[in-house]
């Protein structure tokens, strides 16, 4: 190599070596606390957000730090969203279904009842024009909603006594979020929204007579196997449940690009991982649930048919008065229209054979056993 080359070479290698300090010496340092609607004791769905934290952190070499604070430590549960809007905190990690009355549009950010499965949400929220459609109703909130999280569908929650018919349902006074307790208003339940937290002794006390949380892994966890006896499935309000990472837009808007890239991969990992979790731990509860003496209970289809009735009824009429919740519901009520032809032909003739199947195995090796 000539002495020239050499030269050249030597100032490329000395200029890389400067260019990487010399940037991440320009890499701001963001400081950011996040109030999360849940107690850390749910390690999954609180741990969504601390997933972001150790993310974010790790992809900015700790330039970029979100330190998050169960519910109550900062706001209570169920206000974070007011927190993020005035500027209290930065950032929150919720279920936007708990603000519906701010606006029953809200719910579209996390779920409605006869809604769409994990898959099915997901590809609305990310491939469908569901974020676009939802993003002008949350600059009037001052706020920047990304998706964090999601359960999957959850079941129908714990009642003290067995729900056999419709009539069964009138006077019951039950906890239950987002637009789902007005649907069950409509066939006579007293609906109630109390944070996680505060469920079990409600339920304990007699305040209610039932109480809908996520599924067996975390319903567990609250201890409300001890106070209610019986476990209903589905619930048709929850067949997926996105959780959101709420920013407060001003603080959104002053992060680097870089940085906003971190956050969006932070929480879309996140999504991913809570899923996954929840997929993972649910059988083995629920197995230990019943075990105990849970009585798992399916929902009469009787009981379905006439919810399904009441919320598609409270769907029009609520858009016949709310502009923002019919411009999102025709999006999303179209996108799923879609989905679900899809689903028919190829996923749900899938899982409906092999789950067939399966349980014919299993009631064959029960029966060997028996002989």
């Amino acid at each position: 190599m000539s002495r020239r080359g050499l030269i050249t070479g030597g100032a490329v290698a000395g200029a890389a070596a400067l260019a990487a300090p010399a940037l991440a010496q320009t890499a701001p340092e963001v400081r950011w606390r996040c109030a999360s609607s849940f107690p850390r004791t749910l390690d999954t769905i609180y741990g969504a957000a601390e997933h972001v934290s150790r993310r974010v952190a790790a992809m900015t070499d700790g330039k970029f730090q979100i330190r998050v604070f169960q519910a109550g430590e900062l706001v209570p549960g169920l206000q974070v969203a007011d927190a993020v809007q005035g500027g209290t905190v930065e950032c929150a990690h919720t279920a936007s279904y708990y603000f519906v009355g701010k606006d029953p549009t809200f719910a579209f950010d996390a779920t409605v009842p006869f809604g769409m499965n994990t898959r099915q949400l997901n590809a609305w929220l990310y491939s469908g024009g569901g974020r676009e459609a939802l993003r002008p109703f949350f600059e009037r909130f001052n706020t920047v909603s990304i998706p964090c999280g999601n359960t999957g569908a959850q079941m129908g929650g714990w009642f003290r006594k067995e729900i056999k018919t419709v009539q069964d349902l009138n006077g019951l006074k039950m906890r239950i979020a987002g637009i789902a307790g007005q649907v069950f208003a409509k066939l006579g339940v007293v609906p109630q929204q109390i944070a996680g937290g505060d469920i079990y002794p409600a339920l304990e006390k007699g305040t209610i007579d039932a109480a809908e949380w996520i599924g067996p892994y975390d319903d567990a966890k609250l201890g409300f196997n001890r106070v209610a006896p019986f476990y209903y499935y589905p619930g048709w309000w929850e067949g997926a449940l996105n959780l959101s990472f709420y920013v407060a837009k001003p603080k959104h808007d002053e992060l680097p690009p870089a940085y906003r890239e971190v956050l969006e991969s932070a929480c879309r990992d996140a999504t991913l991982e809570t899923m996954a979790k929840y997929d993972a731990q649910n059988p083995q509860a629920l197995r230990q649930l019943v075990a105990a003496g849970t009585q798992l209970r399916a929902f009469p289809r009787e009981v379905l048919q006439a919810c399904y009735k009441a919320a598609f009824e409270l769907y029009d009429e609520t858009a016949a008065r709310n502009e923002a919740f019919k411009k999102v519901y025709d999006n999303f009520r179209a996108f799923r229209d879609t989905q679900f032809q899809w689903f028919r032909v190829a996923e749900n003739t899938f899982d409906n054979f092999v789950y067939f199947q399966h349980a014919q195995e299993q009631r064959g090796a029960a029966g060997e056993q028996r002989r």
